[in-house]
């Protein structure tokens, strides 16, 4: 029973995702979703050109928490290695996900158990920084906090991610340290988490570094998505982008749909429509900012074409 509810999963995922873009849809004047305005297409080409160098600080970020692991790795392995897994996450069809496939690339250098820990930790960087820009950006504009459900659903999606955090991170604390033995699915995610939360907080700098590292990451994708809002002429301030770029990242790796599309733009629509933003426009701004992450993963293709020696993608230990 479970296994076939596993087969019919990434089906549903692409059902939801193609019921929320249609109702989305309904709601949008298309006259409206790609506007002609002098300088677009540059800006367009500006917030790519940032999505790249954040793709390469997120590179970077996980080559930190390799180091703080104690398995420091060449940034040019990774970088091939996370770009080719962009590429298959938004093009192989395969229900295989970018993360396993750099979990599989990088075990022949660092072994399984530092592998998934590294992809894992490197992952959970970011819902520790995310929720705090969210709040940075809510406390610099406090008119922020009186747009009515869409700043209860901001604070509430900060809120429940950053107790998520604790909760995690204390029962990974609490257990006592051990070498870490891959059992196979989500119980080798779990291994993973515990492991790699227990290797870091016995090196501080390693999270300093890491986290640092993980903010610039985020910022750099809340100016990417400042330059798409400017090229469709939204005229949203800094700190609307701070405060609601992260609470829609966060919304939309909800495995619900796929590539977050649907609930992206939904929730781009309930979060600026009390500013002013109409549907069309704020489902436009959810859809380039996808548009422009799927160009930028192109890049993974000669990566990809090369492989590693080893592209089995299989959780199991050997």
């Amino acid at each position: 029973m479970l296994g076939k509810l596993k087969s019919l999963w990434p089906k549903f995922r692409y059902v939801l995702s193609l019921i929320l873009l249609a109702w989305l849809f309904q709601r949008v004047h298309w006259a409206e979703i790609v506007p002609k305005r002098p300088g677009m297409m540059r800006l367009l080409v500006l917030a790519a050109a940032i999505g790249v160098a954040a793709v390469l600080l997120s590179v970077l970020r996980w080559q930190r928490v390799l180091v703080a692991l104690g398995k420091p790795t060449r940034l040019s392995t990774l970088a091939r290695y996370y770009f080719a897994a962009l590429f298959v996450s938004n093009f192989v069809p395969s229900t295989v996900g970018g993360d396993v496939v750099r979990v599989s690339w990088l075990r022949r250098r660092s072994g399984l158990g530092d592998a998934v820990a590294s992809v894992v930790v490197e992952r959970l960087t970011g819902w520790i920084v995310l929720p705090f820009i969210t709040l940075c950006g809510l406390l610099a504009n406090p008119q922020l906090l009186r747009l009515g459900s869409s700043s209860r659903l901001v604070v509430a999606t900060a809120m429940i991610t950053l107790l998520a955090l604790v909760v995690v991170v204390g029962l990974a604390t609490i257990v006592e340290p051990k070498s870490l033995e891959i059992r196979g699915g989500i119980f080798g995610v779990v291994d993973a988490t515990r492991y790699g939360i227990l290797r870091l907080t016995t090196n501080p700098k390693g999270v300093i570094e890491v986290l640092s590292v993980s903010f610039a990451y985020q910022l750099t994708m809340v100016i990417s998505a400042l330059a798409v809002a400017d090229a469709l002429g939204l005229g949203l301030p800094l700190t609307v982008m701070l405060a609601f770029v992260p609470a829609v990242a966060i919304l939309q790796v909800v495995p619900l749909t796929i590539g977050g599309l649907g609930l992206r733009e939904g929730a781009f629509v309930l979060f600026l429509h009390p500013l002013g933003v109409s549907t069309s426009q704020a489902v436009a701004l959810g859809l380039l900012i996808y548009l422009i992450n799927v160009i930028v993963s192109l890049i993974g293709v000669p990566a990809f074409a090369m492989g590693a020696d080893d592209r089995s993608v299989s959780f199991s230990s050997e």
